[in-house]
């Protein structure tokens, strides 16, 4: 992993990258994930922009990664073709300096996950978008540490 440099110039080391996905996740984004796991990617989006702003270290470009994938679903389910392409297009840069698991959440399967998403919007195109697979939209995979867990 190289750096990353975030929108507002913070450059973040591979080291400070690792060390933050050792953290456990905060309730805000836990309810992300729950929003966005229930399909309800708008209010995802809201929930973990909320928590993006509140995050000042590395682990906020992760969170901008996720609640972009949801926005982007957002634009698909609503058939916006250019919208979506346009929204995953930027997810990756924010996703792609963390390891396959951080905080918890099983990267390594949501960049399959939103991938293969993001590969069939491609290959359906703008005119056959209405024939999109709902079934592709998974959920995002995360373990709570055990003292979390309900």
């Amino acid at each position: 992993m190289d750096q990353d440099i975030s929108e507002n110039g913070a450059i973040f080391s591979p080291e400070e990258i690792i060390n933050t996905c050792q953290e456990t996740l905060p309730e805000l984004v836990i309810e992300g994930l729950e929003l966005f796991n229930a399909h309800e990617y708008f209010e995802a989006h809201e929930t973990l922009e909320t928590a993006w702003r509140q995050e000042t270290g590395p682990i906020r470009e992760l969170y901008r990664g996720i609640l972009q994938v949801s926005v982007a679903y957002y634009h698909l389910i609503r058939k916006n073709y250019n919208g979506a392409r346009k929204v995953f297009q930027r997810c990756h840069k924010w996703l792609e300096p963390f390891p396959d698991n951080c905080r918890g959440i099983d990267l390594a399967s949501f960049r399959r996950d939103y991938l293969q998403v993001e590969a069939e919007v491609i290959r359906l195109g703008p005119d056959h978008l209405a024939n999109f697979n709902p079934l592709l939209l998974r959920r995002i995979q995360y373990q709570l540490p055990a003292q979390k867990r309900a």
